[in-house]
């Protein structure tokens, strides 16, 4: 009876565990309507791909979305610009909640892939329409108006101290006093 009870417990903690899906490349015609932009006649906020709603938006609650958009935001140089938490410097801030074009994926999706006058390059022709939108959905979560289920990871430099596989061993201990001739043997 006892063993009966253990395996129904662990049946149901492993039932209980989903990982999240993690979709590595949308196949080209998904791919293709999602580079499909519809604005308004003004260029701010329109309609979004239909497809972002067949995939149930998930360049804005899913981590591993949001972990690839933080790595495109430092590999593409956002960071010189706005700041590398999205604090602003050369460029606007994304943290203040007021952003020019507005707050809406469509909105930032559209400046990262076409620009913005008075500075904000283009990157239509070096990213993918995916690229696009994974940006667009960490610079989202950069400039929150709500807290988000999802999160990517918290940067290294963040952490009180480098992480085991980050530095090399012989930094982490005393290396003692530097040799005073040559022929007392290699360094430790």
């Amino acid at each position: 009876m006892r063993s009966v009870l253990i395996c129904a417990f662990v049946g149901c903690l492993l039932s209980g565990c989903e990982r999240e899906k993690r979709e590595m490349r949308l196949d080209p015609p998904q791919a293709a309507a999602l580079a499909e932009l519809r604005l308004m006649p003004n260029g701010i906020s329109g309609a979004p791909p239909e497809l972002l709603f067949a995939l149930d938006s998930p360049y804005e609650g899913n981590a591993y979305q949001l972990s690839q958009g933080k790595r495109l935001y430092s590999w593409f140089g956002c960071a010189s610009c706005h700041g590398a938490d999205g604090g602003g410097g050369v460029g606007p801030a994304l943290l203040d909640g007021w952003w020019l074009y507005g707050p809406e994926m469509l909105s930032i999706a559209a400046s990262i892939a076409n620009g913005r006058p008075h500075g904000m390059p283009a990157f239509r022709d070096k990213m993918t329409a995916e690229q696009i939108w994974q940006l667009a959905g960490y610079v989202r979560t950069i400039g929150a108006y709500s807290a988000k289920v999802a999160a990517p990871g918290r940067n290294d430099d963040k952490l009180t101290r480098p992480a085991e596989n980050r530095a090399p061993a012989a930094i982490l201990f005393d290396q003692g006093p530097a040799r005073q001739k040559p022929e007392q043997g290699p360094t430790p």
